[in-house]
């Protein structure tokens, strides 16, 4: 039986182990300006850690500006990374640049992933990742400098849904933006454009049972999907869009990234991020995505099921992981206006 393996909530064909690197697998694409590892001389990063609900340690970055006056507060943004990164991809980005516009800004590594407590490591835990983001919440409530009534989110890729997730049960969450979002139930559910059947989910839902009984006995946890480790001829071209991310310089970082464990992966078949998401108006949600992107269905059905105030913005040229970390497509001129509008 194969199995079709899915993470980052994209159907991906599992990597040949036959797979070899050619010097076009290799290139890594650094143009419109993608800066994944920007540091910045205005803003001090400072790590924290805090608990979520049942206790686990969260690690995360903190960033302040230089200029800030710590004797005032200041409105804040917690920046979510993409699903099965770290906060080193991808949200340290987005997180430097926001603060050196004045706002404190806070990522964390999701449960399980990163530094951040969970055994085994890589499992896919919706409800667990959600309750991050209000644990977030819980420690940016406690910074002397921080305003607590003015906390946004921003949740990019994966993030995106559990950001929404987050805000429909938690509203100290003022301000929700997304950027490139998948989202994760839907994707493992139905796959890209509805592309798996029922027959196939059927089939990932029996090969992750076997898995956990499997390791309930004692075997080692397996891995499922992702980004693949290498790219040949025949690799499709969202493999190569994630492969020149995660898997080159450009933004790979030490340790496994993107692979979920196969017999928790399947958790997102129950997760529906938008289920209630027109209740989180009043309150104002923005949906950013490139109009190249192969996740576009994503943002354009979310931004269908809210109520006002919401906004779709489309950037020019885009695709997905183009928003990762392309400071040049990056659109940090509407995210500054969004949040500045809208956290007193």
């Amino acid at each position: 039986m194969k199995v079709i393996a899915m993470s980052i909530a994209v159907v991906l064909a599992s990597a040949s182990a036959a797979a070899v690197h050619t010097p076009a697998a290799m290139a890594q694409d650094m143009s419109n300006g993608a800066d994944n590892f920007y540091k910045s001389t205005q803003v001090d990063v400072e790590k924290v850690t805090f608990r979520n609900k049942i206790g686990m340690k969260v690690v995360g970055n903190l960033f302040v500006p230089k200029r800030l006056n710590r004797s005032t507060r200041t409105p804040t943004i917690i920046v979510g990374h993409p699903m099965g990164a770290v906060k080193e991809q991808s949200a340290n980005l987005y997180a430097t640049k926001l603060a050196e516009r004045g706002f404190v800004t806070l990522t964390f590594d999701l449960s399980y992933w990163g530094e951040s407590e969970g055994q085994p490591r890589q499992t896919v835990a919706p409800d667990i990742y959600v309750d991050d983001f209000s644990a977030a919440v819980d420690f940016l409530s406690t910074q002397a400098f921080v305003n607590k009534d003015s906390i946004g989110v921003l949740g990019i890729c994966g993030s995106g849904s559990f950001a929404l997730s987050a805000a429909q049960i938690d509203p100290r969450m003022k301000a929700i933006a997304t950027i490139s979002m998948y989202d994760m139930g839907a994707a493992n559910r139905d796959g890209l454009r509805k592309s798996v059947s029922l027959a196939q989910r059927k089939e990932i839902l029996k090969a992750a049972a076997e898995q956990r009984l499997a390791e309930f006995t004692g075997a080692k946890p397996r891995f499922t999907g992702g980004t693949p480790e290498t790219i040949n001829a025949s690799s499709s071209a969202v493999e190569r869009e994630f492969y020149d991310f995660y898997r080159t310089p450009r933004g790979a970082h030490p340790g496994t990234t993107t692979q979920p464990t196969l017999s928790s992966n399947v958790a997102f078949m129950n997760f529906y991020p938008f289920a209630q998401i027109e209740t989180i108006s009043p309150r104002p949600v923005l949906f950013i995505a490139g109009d190249q992107a192969h996740s576009i269905e994503f943002s354009q059905d979310a931004y269908k099921r809210a109520a006002e105030p919401k906004e779709l913005f489309l950037v020019p040229g885009a695709g997905h992981v183009d928003l990762y970390d392309r400071v040049n497509l990056i659109p940090f001129d509407k995210l500054t206006d969004f949040f500045r509008g809208n956290l007193s």
